[in-house]
């Protein structure tokens, strides 16, 4: 499985969709009705209530937008690394990677505020890397501020990726104070837009934002959960040791998406801890970089055991934990 990912076959979109829902089958068999939960954000809570009298209905509803969001998500994160070359060759791998590993828990597969601003932070993401040798910096940095504002009315807890986006301009441009200012109004633009609608309203006094609180986020799973987390971090290790060897073959500028790819993994590590619950769905934000930097760990060894013997213990483990574990 890993080997025909490994090309650059168009018709592996195709077979992703495919391998996506066959992992994802448990999904569909018992739908999951998403609650909002305390740091999740106000369009979440409205997501919802729109989405409630459908999902009275038709609980499919949920699965099905749960699995176009992922799907969709792998391959947004295949094209950027395609895109910006961090790998050697054009592989399917991040996108496998990322329908694998989230695949894992069943936490990962539901649809949470977390999941849905998975697609913005992407989308942030490719947008850093861009800005490398962008010759309109001030209009991509805005509509990064926008787009990271937008996904705190999801999640609020995602305020912490501005670390990402300082992070990002001090890796990738010299400092100039316009740009900053940039990256500043955007982000506060969708609160300006919002505060003011809820003044016009009459309703300012009626809104709060989220707390933000430190918890431990706790994993109520089974010994075949913690099994999974050693395999992903064993994965996520060997992948950070060939990235550290391809590096100096590299474009200064793949070294430099490489450095925020890394960053955005100690941040997606980091935003679980800010919520005042602590549950497991949070970790999902770290699905992306963990995929992206795993990626390399199915390419690069010469061996092939490795990776076989790691994709198919994962697939054997989501196995067990979706049909004979409860």
């Amino acid at each position: 499985m890993t080997g025909i990912f490994k090309a650059n076959n168009p018709y592996n979109y195709f077979l992703l969709f495919v391998y996506g829902l066959l992992l994802k089958l448990p999904l569909f068999f018992h739908p999951f009705t998403p609650v909002a939960q305390q740091p999740d954000g106000f369009f979440y809570t409205v997501f919802l209530k729109v989405l409630k009298p459908a999902g009275d209905s038709f609980p499919f509803i949920y699965p099905l937008i749960t699995f176009i969001l992922l799907f969709t998500q792998a391959i947004m994160l295949n094209k950027l690394v395609s895109g910006q070359r961090l790998l050697i060759k054009t592989t399917y791998l991040p996108a496998m990677c990322y329908l694998l590993f989230t695949s894992l828990f069943s936490e990962w597969y539901n649809l949470s505020a977390p999941l849905i601003i998975n697609s913005l932070l992407i989308w942030v993401l490719s947008e850093l890397c861009m800005l490398i040798n962008s010759p309109y910096p001030k209009t991509f940095l805005f509509n990064i501020g926008i787009v990271t504002g937008i996904a705190t009315f999801f999640y609020f807890p995602s305020i912490a990726y501005i670390l990402m986006i300082v992070v990002g301009l001090i890796f990738t441009r010299p400092f100039n104070l316009q740009e900053w200012i940039m990256v500043l109004l955007g982000l506060l633009a969708p609160y300006y837009f919002m505060f003011s609608w809820l003044y016009l309203k009459d309703s300012l006094d009626d809104y709060h934002l989220p707390a933000l609180g430190i918890t431990i986020p706790s994993l109520s799973g089974s010994t075949f959960a913690y099994i999974a987390i050693v395999l992903i971090i064993i994965t996520l290790v060997v992948g950070i040791f060939f990235i550290q060897l391809q590096m100096r073959r590299q474009l200064v500028q793949a070294r430099k998406s490489w450095g925020l790819v890394f960053v955005y993994l100690l941040v997606s590590l980091f935003v679980p801890f800010l919520n005042e619950t602590d549950n497991f769905d949070y970790w999902i934000l770290s699905a992306i970089p963990v995929s992206m930097i795993a990626s390399a760990a199915f390419l690069y060894p010469e061996r092939k055991w490795f990776s076989l013997v790691i994709h198919w213990g994962m697939v054997v483990l989501i196995i067990i934990m979706s049909y004979f574990i409860k």
